[in-house]
């Protein structure tokens, strides 16, 4: 099998040859570039599996690079990991909303990175579970057929809006939703959803689902999660 290509986006050299060689010890072929003009140009002509891209860069900055790669055919799918400072979470929102697949906050961890580039990985190779497939994460099983929930082989009550949160997480364990994803992906006829109503919703989520709630994580200052079973 082919070694994944992984292209890694940083204005600090220091950080930029950490990456690789964590990287390349696990087995990844990995390049790189230190500003977007620079990093635009290699993707167009050699896209990689997965790109770990800095926000905050000279020039053309990490959210510019993030829109072009999904607005251009050659690049659209290739799946973006982002890196920012923990003070912008406004920048991080606005990724992911553009099309990044996940986020990591620096200072980071090179285990953690690793560990997210995996995930990321897997879940592109992962075809999207039917709309009406059995979904199970332990002692949680979501119906779709049936719109019902069971933990512990017990039916949970949710109201409509806090099933289709559930199975809108559920379906892309490991995927970071912001608020305004979440309410684009459950609203409906008959369904007022709001930012503020969807932390309202996922407080009463977690507290039904007892002791699977924690399957649900909080992406600080972002959104929400389903916890991928292997990170």
């Amino acid at each position: 099998m082919a070694r994944a290509h992984i292209f890694v986006i940083d204005d600090e050299p220091d950080i930029l040859e950490l990456v690789r060689y964590n990287l390349v010890r696990h087995g990844y072929e990995v390049t790189g570039a230190l500003s977007g003009e620079e990093a635009l140009t290699k993707l167009r002509s050699h896209p990689p599996d997965l790109v770990v891209l800095d926000l905050m860069l000279p020039g053309v900055d990490g959210l510019e690079i993030c829109k072009t790669l999904k607005q251009e055919r050659r690049t659209a799918e290739i799946p973006v990991l982002m890196l920012s400072a923990r003070s912008e979470e406004a920048d991080i929102v606005a990724g992911l909303e553009l099309g990044a697949d996940d986020y990591l906050t620096k200072p980071f961890s090179p285990r953690v990175l690793l560990a997210r580039i995996k995930a990321v990985l897997r879940r592109k190779r992962a075809a999207l579970p039917a709309e009406g497939t059995l979904l199970s994460r332990g002692d949680l099983t979501i119906r779709p057929a049936y719109h019902d929930v069971l933990v512990q082989g017990q039916p949970v009550a949710l109201t409509r809006t806090e099933f289709r949160i559930l199975h809108l997480l559920a379906r892309r364990p490991g995927w970071v939703f912001t608020r305004n994803q979440i309410i684009e992906g459950v609203q409906g006829e008959e369904m007022n959803v709001t930012a503020r109503s969807v932390d309202v919703h996922i407080v009463s989520l977690r507290r039904k689902l007892g002791p699977c709630g924690t399957v649900i994580e909080t992406m600080r200052g972002v959104g929400y999660r389903f916890r991928d079973a292997e990170e």
